[in-house]
């Protein structure tokens, strides 16, 4: 048997897991920034480029590419790893980014919305990652771990936009159009990241893991470990065979519920609050208003996502979900009887980004611990397609409800959007055992 195939043993295990853990950490800060940099000019560019009236439309684009590459992306994950799958999500996303600094010089619409789909590549890498560092954790410390790298996102997502000008400035002394400079960098921040983890993530989280259990089975059985490092049909495992696992577990469906139905309000909510504030302040003050607003809310999905993390490890999978509809509940009254209170307004934004990390970081918790291993990847791509969809579906949605009938109207929608969420998480089931093959 050769060295790369054979299981490490469980002291091997902690080591390569804060080794994966460290690289995340990293890689999860340079594709941070390469999202947010983008993204903080996308929709000026995309209006620039192709006009007012569908500048919202191509920054969906993004929004539904990350979702619809999760698919393509996490069968690559179940034949060969995760290092690749990462490692080509970023890269797809790389070449998104060159795509739209191409139509802007071009002026081609259609290549512009083509580089956004692509370009949620990037995203779709992000969100995986998160995954990736629970292969190798000990139950007990999942949701922390899994907090840790989500937790990471936040610096460069902060970081980022503060970089665009400067991006920008620099570019056009190198003949590129205005705003087409903060994408260029985003290529690169991709392209570091697929380099970094090409050349780190070794051994790969999810392909140790599959050997490990694998050993377990073997040992249990009283036979030898087997040497393969893909569980039985995981090459075949796509979006319908993750759907019937998902099906047949209640765990399992009520983490995709979460994840989902948390990113549904909070998308919701949170992007018709900028235009709340149009309402009540002038054009030349509603931007630096909305800006406050909105990185008191980013501070809410983010900064706590730590402690979000122990309490799921300390309280339940199942608690910290409640909690979490409980929080966007009080998020959805606060920022919908707010009125033109910009203070109470910020609160509202702030506690709807803690009831948001609350079911994302407990609901992927969950999610991954409640499935075989052998499918795990592509459960996960499932989640994050139904996340991405459900978030462009609420984003399209709630400008109509905003226009029709108002802010607080959208609030009271997206809290009754919740109450499913809440006869899930409270039904009682029996225990799974996620690693039993099906």
């Amino acid at each position: 048997m050769t060295a790369d195939l054979r299981a490490p043993t469980r002291p091997d295990v902690a080591p390569i897991q804060r080794r994966t853990l460290r690289l995340l950490f990293v890689t999860q800060i340079i594709g941070g920034v390469g999202v947010a940099i983008g993204i903080s000019v996308g929709a000026l560019l995309a209006a620039r480029v192709a006009g007012t009236a569908v500048a919202g439309l191509a920054q969906s684009c993004g929004v539904v590419g990350a979702a619809l590459l999760a698919v393509p992306v996490t069968r690559i994950m179940n034949g060969h790893g995760r290092r690749p799958g990462l490692v080509v999500a970023y890269l797809v996303g790389a070449v998104g980014a060159l795509l739209v600094v191409l139509a802007t010089a071009t002026g081609a619409v259609p290549l512009l919305f083509l580089g956004m789909l692509l370009f949620g590549g990037g995203t779709a890498a992000n969100l995986q990652a998160r995954y990736t560092a629970v292969d190798l954790a000990e139950p007990a410390r999942r949701g922390r771990q899994l907090s840790l790298v989500v937790w990471a996102t936040t610096i460069g997502s902060v970081a980022a936009p503060n970089f665009a000008a400067l991006a920008d400035g620099v570019t056009r002394g190198w003949g590129l159009p205005s705003l087409s400079g903060p994408f260029a960098f985003s290529a690169v921040a991709f392209g570091v990241a697929a380099v970094v983890l090409l050349l780190l993530l070794r051994p790969d989280p999810l392909l140790t893991a599959r050997r490990l259990a694998a050993a377990d089975a073997g040992t249990t059985a009283g036979a030898a470990p087997p040497a393969a490092t893909t569980a039985p049909g995981a090459r075949r495992a796509g979006m319908r065979v993750a759907w019937r696992v998902v099906r047949g577990r209640p765990a399992a469906r009520l983490g995709i519920a979460a994840v989902a139905i948390g990113h549904l309000v909070m998308v919701a909510v949170m992007a018709m609050t900028p235009v709340r504030l149009g309402e009540s302040h002038s054009d030349a003050d509603v931007l630096r208003v909305v800006g406050i607003v909105l990185s008191v809310h980013i501070a809410g999905m983010y900064a706590l996502s730590p402690v979000v993390g122990w309490l799921t490890d300390r309280l339940g999978r199942r608690a910290v979900i409640l909690g979490g509809v409980g929080t966007l509940l009080a998020a959805c009254a606060v920022a919908g009887t707010a009125g033109h209170h910009t203070p109470r307004l910020s609160v509202g934004l702030a506690l709807l980004g803690l009831g948001w990390s609350a079911t994302m970081v407990a609901g992927s918790t969950l999610l991954s611990e409640a499935v075989p291993s052998g499918v795990r990847p592509s459960v996960q791509g499932l989640s994050d397609l139904t996340m991405g969809l459900a978030g462009a579906g609420a984003a399209a949605a709630s400008g109509f409800v905003m226009r029709v009938a108002g802010y607080p109207t959208l609030t009271l929608l997206a809290a009754i959007a919740v109450v499913p969420l809440v006869a899930l998480a409270l039904r009682r089931v029996p225990p799974t055992a996620p690693d039993e093959e099906e």
